[in-house]
């Protein structure tokens, strides 16, 4: 199940809170002010950071206004919080009116950037679009041989040049055989040197010009990978790209391996863009679409928090 899959992947995330809580609420806690004092600092661990502090806020306001009065009521609030705050992150792609649709993917080196491109491809494939990919990352040997063998295990057709060639270069080519092949969907990457680097971005621009030069409506999408396993430093990364580049939504990779998986929420406050997927797993298939429901069912068990509540 996609769901479950989800649910394995922000694992480590949910311990932090589901376990927290379920303390709180194993040891009979009336709902006080130091009740919301440790409900705070558990939010604030599980990286949401200012939201968390927010949500808190929020609660207390609540409980001071006798709207909730007792900790089995927590939960609920929790969870209507949590999804309110993240209105208007669930996006599809955006889809060309006429083929080509093209994809820009951003992210610095180590984000799973070009494992996320093979990702994003297979999804593509998955549901029956052809797609080609562009090796724009030419400053790295390894990220155009890494996405040259994804390509050969998809049967994906590639464009690349040797080693630091122009990326702008592929960029032209890998969309001039995007229209004369009429593919659906074109992914380009991109170089990911440090996101404060100013030709980085100087770069990234060029490259959009030549886009729209062959394509005027194009990229359809810019999407920003970032690693979920840096937490705070995923946060400041998006705040960076926001500044310089025109991201249409994102693309959380390794989800799977951190227990911060509450970063999207922060995130979202700097770069108030759709995420399009989340990674939650190593393997060509581990790309879902972000749903916002779902996501915050992964991260907090409520049907556990309450069962615990029950017991207490």
């Amino acid at each position: 199940m996609v769901f479950g899959k989800l649910l394995g992947a922000l694992k480590k995330t949910r311990e932090v809170l589901t376990a927290g809580l379920g303390r709180l609420f194993s040891l009979g806690r009336k709902l006080d002010e130091g009740f919301l004092d440790e409900l705070e600092q558990l939010l604030y661990q599980s990286d949401l950071g200012p939201v968390g502090t927010r949500i808190v806020d929020d609660l207390k306001a609540a409980y001071r206004q006798r709207q909730i009065k007792e900790t089995a009521e927590v939960p609920a609030f929790l969870r209507r919080q949590l999804i309110g705050m993240l209105a208007g992150c669930e996006a599809p792609l955006v889809r060309a009116a006429s083929a080509p649709t093209v994809i820009l993917v951003v992210g610095v080196n180590g984000a799973g950037k070009t494992t996320s491109i093979a990702k994003l491809a297979r999804h593509l494939q998955q549901q029956g679009h052809s797609v080609l990919l562009g090796a724009g990352d030419t400053f790295r040997a390894a990220a155009v041989e890494q996405l040259t063998l994804w390509a050969e295990r998809m049967h994906v057709p590639i464009v690349k040049q040797a080693t630091g060639a122009d990326p702008a270069a592929v960029a032209f080519d890998a969309v001039s055989a995007a229209v004369a092949r009429k593919v659906d969907y074109l992914i380009l990457d991109t170089a990911g040197r440090l996101h404060t680097q100013k030709n980085l971005m100087t770069e990234l621009e060029k490259i959009v010009r030549v886009v729209k030069k062959q394509l005027p409506d194009a990229p359809h999408e810019t999407l920003l990978v970032l690693d979920g396993t840096t937490g705070q430093n995923a946060i400041r990364q998006a705040s960076e790209f926001a500044r310089s580049a025109p991201v249409t939504g994102l693309i959380l990779a390794k989800m799977d391996g951190t227990a911060k998986g509450g970063a999207v929420f922060g995130i979202r406050s700097v770069l108030p863009v759709p995420v399009k997927f989340l990674g939650v797993g190593e393997g060509l298939d581990d790309l879902e679409p972000f749903r916002v429901e779902a996501y915050v069912d992964a991260i907090l068990d409520f049907g556990q928090l309450d069962a615990r509540h029950q017991k207490a």
